[in-house]
Order: C-alpha cells, then sequence, then structure tokens
C-alpha cells in the first residue's frame, strides 16, 4: 500500500474478531516501534505485550474501553533515560513513544491488522496490575487484532478541517 493511501484509509477500530493475531505479524509491528526514531537515539519507549486470557483480563480492568482485541501493547517510556530538553522541562519519552506507536500502527494498518491507540486508561491500575511497568510511565495502550465482520470506520473518519486552517506558511 502506498503511503498517502495508507494514512488515509487507516481508521480505529472498535469492534475485533476472535481471530488471533500471527506471531510473525505482531513481530513486525513490534519491529517498527523499535526502529522508530528516539530523540538523541536514547531509544527509551517501553512495549508490554498482554496477549494471554489472564494478561488481557488484567488489562481490561484499567480501562472503560472494552473492545476485547486479542493483542494489548501497553506502551510508555522510561524517564530515567529519554532526553530532556536543555531549555525548558520538556521530556521527549512521550514523544518517543508515540512516534513507536505511531509507527506501529501504520505498520499493522499495512499488515491488515486492525488498531486503535487508547489514552483513557489508569495508569495506577496499570501499575497494581502489571508490576513489570512500574519503572516506566506509560502513556497508551495499543490494541491490535483483525476486524469483526461488520466493523467499520466511526462516522467522523472522513472529516478533516481544510489544511489551510491546520497549516500556516511562516
Amino acid at each position: 500500500m502506498d503511503f498517502a493511501k495508507l494514512s488515509r484509509e487507516r481508521y480505529s477500530l472498535r469492534k475485533f474478531s476472535d481471530r488471533p493475531l500471527e506471531q510473525d505479524k505482531l513481530d513486525l509491528i513490534l519491529e517498527a516501534g523499535h526502529n522508530a526514531p528516539t530523540a538523541k537515539n536514547y531509544q527509551p519507549q517501553r512495549i508490554f505485550v498482554a496477549n494471554t486470557p489472564e494478561a488481557l483480563e488484567k488489562a481490561d480492568k484499567c480501562t472503560e474501553c472494552h473492545f476485547h482485541p486479542p493483542v494489548i501493547l501497553i506502551v510508555g517510556y522510561d524517564a530515567n533515560i529519554s532526553a530532556k530538553h536543555t531549555i525548558g522541562k520538556f521530556d521527549f519519552g512521550m514523544m518517543d513513544a508515540t512516534i513507536a506507536i505511531t509507527q506501529m500502527m501504520l505498520q499493522a494498518t499495512d499488515l491488515g491488522v486492525g488498531n486503535i491507540c487508547i489514552g483513557l486508561f489508569h495508569p495506577r491500575k496499570i501499575y497494581e496490575e502489571f508490576p513489570e511497568t512500574r519503572e516506566t510511565t506509560v502513556i497508551s495502550l495499543l490494541y491490535l487484532g483483525y476486524p469483526a465482520e461488520g466493523a467499520k470506520p466511526a462516522y467522523l473518519h472522513d472529516e478533516r478541517i481544510p489544511l489551510g486552517d491546520m497549516v500556516k506558511y511562516l
């Protein structure tokens, strides 16, 4: 798929099928997150894979977004190693992890794997349910899986503000 088509057609999937996600496709998606550019190449992004029934049940307790995907990636960054802005107090870890998420979403879409990035979760519950994440600033849950029959983009998917309202030439 060419990139313009890929970026235009990717949508937030909210209805997953029961079909399991093949390990080789998951590996390619994780590699896309691994290959993401990061500030000073510090690579602070951290990805935790929840794909067992037990892990998915625990993850389900941490959010109100219950779409029941076969795989949930818990994505964050290690603030102990992320680059910091030399003038302000900005931590580039958030940006680095977000770029990794974006690359994984696009790779998933290219493979025919549906996805949705979930920001509505309870960090404290994540840290309680998954102690392995406690040294990480978790920023998102990335749901992965195949679309269920009848799945389609939300009604606002194709609505875009005019490019001129978003972009200003200086």
